[in-house]
Parts: C-alpha cells; sequence; structure tokens
C-alpha cells in the first residue's frame, strides 16, 4: 500500500498545532462598533429589526461607550436621528445636535475611544435621501436627481460640526462625487488637519441595509420619484468601477477607504487590499447581523461560530477594520 508523503491533517490534529500555523486572526484591535443616538435623556430603546442594539440619548450613550472600551475595542461608529426633518437635513450639522452632543460627552468620559462620526444626510432629510433632491432636467426614468455640488457643501459641514465637537475620524457615507475632497478642504481650512477621514469608498446598493434603515429612520420616500438610492450608490455588479472609486478617494484625501457590504463583496475586499496600499474597512451590516440571529434562533447554526467566520473571511480578504454590530460579542469571545 502507497502512503501519501504530504498529510496535510498533521498541521490540525490539535487546538495548539492549529493556532500556531492559523494564518488568520481577528483581534479586538480589528473591530468597530457602530451606535445610534438621538435627541433626549435617559433613553435606551431596543431597535426592534435588530437584535441587542438600542437607541441612546447623548446622556446613556456614555455608558455604552465605557462599555465598549472595557472590552477593548479601540472605536465606536456614531449615527444621529434628528428631532426634526427638513429637505436639507438641516440638525445634521446643529451644533447641539445628537451626534455632536453626544461626542462631547463621550470624549469628556474616555478620552482615548476612538469616536468616528457617519456624515449623511438620509437620516435628517424628509425625503430619506443621502443628499439634497432637485427636479430632473432630462429625459432620464427618474422625475428627480440628487444635486452633488450642493449635496457635498452641506457634507462638509456636517463633517466640520463633528470635527469641532471632537470627533477623531469622520465618515462620508453618502457616494456623492467629489465629497472627500470638499470635506478634506473644509477641514484644513477651519484648522482640523489632523481629523482622518474614513471615506465609504465603495458602497453598493443593496437589500442587506433593510434593518438599518428602520434603525435610523432613513428609508428613501418614493414620492420623490426616487424609490432607492441607485443612481448615487454602486450597482453591485462592478467590480472595476469599485476601484476607480477608491482610488479617486484615496486621490482627494482619504485616509482609509471602505467596502460597503462585506459578504457579498469579499472579492472588492481582496482587489482592493491587493491594489491599494492605505487601511482598508469593510462594514458588516446590519442584514448580514440579522441573517445570523434570525438563523440561530431557529436552530439552524451556532452564532458565535457562524459570527467568527464572517469576521475571519473578512479579515481573510484584507480587511484592516471591521466595522460590526456583533463587535461587543466578538470581543467577549475573543477573552476567553
Amino acid at each position: 500500500m502507497a502512503f501519501p508523503n504530504n498529510r496535510m491533517r498533521r498541521l490540525r490534529k490539535s487546538d495548539g498545532i492549529r493556532r500556531l500555523v492559523r494564518e488568520t486572526a481577528v483581534t479586538v484591535d480589528n473591530l468597530v462598533y457602530p451606535l445610534f443616538v438621538r435627541k433626549g435623556r435617559d433613553l435606551k430603546e431596543p431597535i426592534e429589526s435588530m437584535v441587542d442594539c438600542f437607541h441612546f440619548s447623548p446622556d446613556t450613550i456614555v455608558q455604552e461607550a465605557q462599555e465598549v472600551a472595557g472590552l477593548g475595542i479601540p472605536a465606536i461608529l456614531l449615527f444621529g436621528l434628528p428631532d426634526k426633518k427638513d429637505k436639507l437635513g438641516s440638525e445634521a450639522w446643529a451644533e447641539d445636535g445628537a451626534v455632536q452632543s453626544a461626542i462631547k460627552r463621550i470624549k469628556d468620559a474616555i478620552p482615548e475611544l476612538v469616536i468616528i462620526t457617519d456624515v449623511c444626510l438620509c437620516g435628517y432629510t424628509s425625503t430619506g435621501h443621502c443628499g439634497v433632491i432637485k427636479k430632473s432636467t432630462s429625459a432620464q426614468e427618474h422625475k428627480c436627481t440628487i444635486d452633488n455640488d450642493a449635496t457635498i457643501e452641506l457634507l462638509a459641514k456636517v463633517a466640520l460640526s463633528h470635527a469641532q465637537a471632537g470627533a477623531d475620524i469622520v465618515a462620508p457615507s453618502d457616494m456623492m462625487d467629489g465629497r472627500v475632497k470638499a470635506i478634506r478642504e473644509c477641514l484644513e481650512k477651519n484648522d482640523f488637519p489632523d481629523v482622518a477621514i474614513m471615506s465609504y469608498a465603495a458602497k453598493f446598493a443593496s437589500a442587506f441595509y433593510g434593518p438599518f434603515r428602520d434603525a435610523a429612520e432613513s428609508a428613501p420616500d418614493a414620492s420623490t420619484g426616487l424609490a432607492d438610492r441607485k443612481t448615487y450608490q454602486m450597482d453591485p455588479a462592478n467590480a472595476r468601477q469599485a476601484m476607480a472609486e477608491i482610488a479617486l478617494d484615496i486621490e482627494e484625501g482619504a485616509d482609509i477607504v471602505m467596502v460597503k457590504p462585506a459578504l457579498p463583496y469579499l472579492d472588492i475586499i481582496y482587489r482592493a487590499r491587493q491594489r491599494f496600499d492605505c487601511p482598508l474597512a469593510a462594514y458588516n451590516v446590519s442584514g448580514e447581523y440579522m441573517m445570523v440571529h434570525d438563523s440561530a434562533n431557529a436552530g439552524h447554526i451556532e452564532k458565535d461560530a457562524a459570527m467568527m467566520g464572517i469576521l475571519t473571511s473578512i479579515k481573510r480578504a484584507g480587511a484592516d477594520i471591521i466595522i460590526t454590530y456583533f463587535a461587543k460579542d466578538a470581543a467577549k469571545l475573543l477573552k476567553k
């Protein structure tokens, strides 16, 4: 009987050996935890569409941020919900806005925790869109369109208000052309050269955002003539275009670039890692998060194993930073 010369199983026979030769390891240093904040006091309301996620007020979010920091997670990503919405999303840059107030409180309590802020208008506009809507003058399929250049002026105001409140990193998620340059110039002009930009550089139009849109109260209003965000978020079929988007954002001054969502776009993460040297983030989005919870609750999968399998796949594809609602669960598991 001939025996195989190469027995690959030799390096799998015990946990110690598997750990010794493991090529990819997710650590708590890779994780960013997203949080939702709205105006008010003593507020911690469960988000119906997202298990173990909450709406906090600026006072109660401090305790949550302290727990995150205590787990060793280096950063949070803040999303804000306004009291009132209008066509321009003007509360997004209000000095006393929910995000701005939360930044100040968190920085006072936990100065070492990195605060990243989402810079967008969708949660603040009455239309639910990421920019200023205007009537289309062309014979396109949509009656309305997003005014790109008017929008980036407002996004720069939002980013500046976050920097003034104490944000470490601002993260434009709108997918308007030229917004990274506009934000970078605004920050430099106003003496915030050290505030970094993490651009949602390749953000694809996706059904996986559903639970988040409920949490952020940011579903687009179909009565505008734009029932979705396909005119500005990327077509899921386009990989080369994703590389072009990332290259442009780096050229405009992005310090970190992001691919969103993560799981359906592991190939994009891999391509970006092979081509670009700057830090690369990936967003393990709400729909991916809830698929795991729903399957686990139905008894089809084991939650922690699925969670770590997903996070490992994102890291293996090339992401340096993983934004995930699993961050706290993963950090607790990694401490064991």
